[in-house]
């Protein structure tokens, strides 16, 4: 997360637009289930479009990882952050921030979850939008974003062998969606990730990818956003 520049105390909260182009996803958004340990703390959209208006959206549920959530002062709930990283986030700056911000800096003291679960409607199914390549696809990107210097390979390079791909993908695993079963898939190949997805009743693709390290406090199942 990046900030350029000098912010006013009175700058509006970013997420109150993002919460307003939510409002234009045709299909329900899918999270995590609600549980102590996983606390959402934003959902963005991206959206494509043409000439008839959004051919394309996808909502990303971004979130902070408890360990102990029962203490949240408690050092386990820490992120593992490097000597750079902590000073930036303890330096305060010679003026005023918005409250919103403080709040987001605070936030990278912890393990972030991010674009953990989306939500992806296509107003026309093609081979691009099946659910293999969807998990693929969503690995991928959480792979070149979070764990690049992992894999040992430069940002954007999306011709990687180190990445995955649709093939890698098994059909017939069991996910749970507001209480009921839907017949998904997975992903687990990658020693960084795990991934499940399904293909929506509304009609959407349903995709998660979660860092290993972090599946033992996760209880994998999902809801509908309310």
């Amino acid at each position: 997360m990046e900030f350029v520049g000098v912010l006013p105390p009175d700058a509006p909260d970013p997420r109150l637009a993002r919460a307003e182009m939510l409002k234009r996803m045709p299909i329900p958004v899918i999270q995590l289930v609600g549980q102590a340990n996983v606390e959402v703390t934003d959902i963005s959209v991206m959206s494509g479009s043409d000439h008839l208006g959004y051919s394309e959206l996808t909502a990303s549920v971004n979130a902070t990882l408890w360990r102990n959530p029962d203490d949240k002062s408690d050092p386990v709930n820490l992120a593992d952050l490097d000597e750079p990283m902590r000073r930036a986030i303890d330096e305060v700056p010679p003026w005023p921030r918005p409250a919103w911000l403080i709040e987001q800096v605070e936030r990278m003291r912890y393990p972030l979850l991010w674009e953990a679960v989306q939500t992806t409607w296509r107003r026309e199914e093609s081979e691009y939008s099946t659910l293999e390549e969807c998990l693929a696809n969503h690995v991928n990107y959480v792979l070149m974003n979070q764990f690049h210097e992992e894999l040992g390979i430069q940002i954007d390079d999306w011709e990687s062998p180190a990445l995955t791909s649709a093939s890698a993908t098994r059909r017939g695993v069991a996910l749970t969606l507001d209480g009921a079963e839907v017949v998904g898939a997975e992903i687990d190949t990658d020693p960084f990730v795990y991934a499940v997805g399904a293909k929506l009743p509304s009609g959407g693709t349903l995709t998660a990818v979660l860092p290993r390290d972090h599946l033992p406090y996760i209880d994998l199942r999902f809801s509908s956003h309310p």
